[in-house]
């Protein structure tokens, strides 16, 4: 019998033990390198998990963050600056121009949402330095309409009021 998209997403949540992250969606952090750079381990990983249903709101990193795809919906990871609006498809169909990796540099701000509705989709994030809740900095919807009026529509869609 096929598991439903909640199922599915559920069996997922359980079996890579994951918890709610912050920004949104779930997660679990999978290696924390043992080195380090000053006070900052080198690297770290997770996996995160997104459902339709969710949203990764937006913020930002101190550190650069790549993206790996895994499986289920294709993820689109939306990039917020002075030059617009960007939108990067994580995805492995490479002739529609999916890319299975996609960096964040540091110090950009970005959120990201599942492609296809009543889906998911897991993903690995790598961060180097190793990511630290101290350098992450979540929006708020206000401040952001601040700054960027005129893409009223994508921070409304990925920010918390």
């Amino acid at each position: 019998m096929k598991l439903s998209t909640e199922e599915e997403i559920q069996r997922i949540v359980d079996t890579l033990d994951l918890v709610p992250h912050p920004e949104g969606g779930f997660y679990r952090e999978t290696y924390r390198s043992e080195e380090l750079k000053g006070k900052r381990n080198l690297m770290t990983s997770i996996y995160f998990l997104l459902t339709s249903r969710h949203v990764s709101h937006l913020h930002r990193i101190k550190s650069d963050e790549i993206w790996y795809y895994h499986g289920g919906s294709p993820l689109v990871v939306h990039i917020l600056d002075a030059f617009g609006h960007h939108e990067h498809i994580v995805g492995n169909d490479i002739e529609k121009g999916y890319f299975p990796q996609f960096l964040v540099p540091k110090n950009t701000i970005f959120g990201s949402t599942v492609l296809e509705d009543d889906s998911y989709s897991i993903v690995s994030c790598v961060v180097s330095p190793g990511f630290d809740f101290a350098d992450f900095e979540l929006f708020k919807r206000d401040e952001l309409l601040e700054a960027y009026p005129m893409h009223k529509e994508i921070i409304e869609k990925l920010s918390v009021s």
